[in-house]
């Protein structure tokens, strides 16, 4: 982008994704461990500035104040900026967004970035109660309008409007969990996922069964990003922030217009291509938010790797897949890996990092990735927001 310093990604680490007993403060330390624990030429004097995203602390985790926490907890003494960052499932994209904005703006140097979640209490009661705060709680809230009905409703009129299946639905969850069986940190690494037993499971709301939606996670994922200067004294092979992008298109529901259309996803790609230069054709891979199966389908039209009404007989056609068009959540997806809010957009760029940097594993390696795009949406699909990440400045 112009206008700005150059932004280097120069590491990243994960926690694991799971029903965990760790603690919020323990995901913090694995996550840091694995982010900054052997990168090259680096101490924690160095960073000067910490950006957590973090959805709910204080009702999942009873903790607010959480980026001076973590800051301690990982021997950081920030100088110049220290925040936490609120977009619900954004969470986590959006403190990379800050660090980015940040850096290119000149006010920091090196900042380290967190996205932490710790979803699951003693009461599932009391943590899905907790989720329904990212709506508009006086209304959507107590009429129901949960994530799995609002994307339901999605469901049903893709499939009657473009024909879209369940069958194809399941295919993305079949691939996406494949895709998780190469990432010993997802949630479901273990577990295998056929088309035919995804198609059996239990429905949730009509026509989203079990398979078709992503878990409530812990989890923890760290990045480390720095100015163009700076790059190479960690790493040979830094990769570079070249565009993003973000649309609030409503929030009340009542707003939404047609739920087979996401214009705010659009818009917010739109400026993404723009201002990194690029066009969908030049994305290799892409970390998407699919946190339902309808979402990966609806998302790939509105970002542009597919005519719209086409999103079901891409990823039946394998163009979502090793060898097709544009790679799609390679290291599992949020289906796959489970979705703590903070950590899922930290975890994506991760994923992306390794990708360009060619050490994903094998079973899931992108061959000669030089392009990345990763997408998160939040709420009911009313706010988008995208980067674009490239091997080459």
């Amino acid at each position: 982008m112009s206008g700005g310093r150059r932004v280097a990604v120069v590491a990243g680490g994960l926690s694991n994704f799971g029903v965990r007993s760790a603690t919020w403060s323990e995901l913090v330390q694995e996550a840091g461990h694995s982010t900054f624990g052997a990168v090259r030429n680096f101490s924690a004097k160095d960073v000067d500035s910490l950006f957590v995203g973090a959805a709910q602390p204080e009702r999942l985790a009873f903790q607010s104040h959480v980026a001076p926490m973590a800051a301690e907890l990982l021997g950081f003494e920030p100088t110049k900026i220290i925040q936490r960052t609120e977009l619900a499932c954004a969470s986590g994209q959006s403190a990379i967004r800050s660090a980015y904005a940040a850096i290119s703006a000149g006010l920091s140097d090196v900042a380290a970035v967190l996205g932490v979640e710790k979803m699951n209490l003693p009461s599932m009661a009391e943590a899905n109660t907790s989720m329904a705060d990212v709506l508009d709680r006086s209304w959507d809230g107590v009429h129901g309008a949960t994530a799995p009905p609002f994307f339901a409703m999605c469901a049903q009129r893709h499939m009657l409007e473009y024909g879209t299946t369940a069958e194809q639905m399941a295919m993305v969850s079949e691939k996406n969990h494949r895709f998780a069986n190469s990432n010993p940190s997802a949630q479901f690494y273990s577990k295998t996922f056929s088309r035919e037993k995804l198609l059996k499971l239990p429905m949730v709301a009509p026509p989203l069964r079990l398979g078709d939606c992503s878990s409530m996670t812990d989890g923890a994922a760290g990045l480390l990003l720095v100015s163009e200067e700076l790059a190479r004294k960690y790493t040979d092979t830094p990769v570079w922030i070249r565009g993003t992008g973000q649309h609030s298109h409503f929030h009340n529901l009542s707003g939404a217009g047609s739920l087979s259309s996401w214009p705010g996803l659009r818009a917010a790609a739109q400026e993404a291509f723009r201002s990194a230069r690029m066009e969908p054709k030049d994305i290799d891979l892409a970390e998407v938010h699919d946190c339902f199966t309808i979402s990966e389908i609806l998302e790939y039209e509105e970002i542009g790797f597919c005519p719209k009404g086409k999103g079901g007989q891409f990823v039946a056609d394998g163009r979502s897949d090793l060898g097709g068009d544009v790679v799609v959540n390679p290291r599992g997806g949020l289906l796959g890996c489970g979705h703590p809010l903070g950590a899922t957009g930290v975890a994506q760029a991760v994923e992306v990092f390794q990708q360009l940097q060619a050490t994903a594993p094998a079973a899931r390696a992108v061959k000669g990735a030089e392009r990345a795009l990763v997408h998160n949406l939040s709420g009911s699909a009313n706010v988008h927001s995208l980067m674009i990440y490239a091997r080459e400045n």
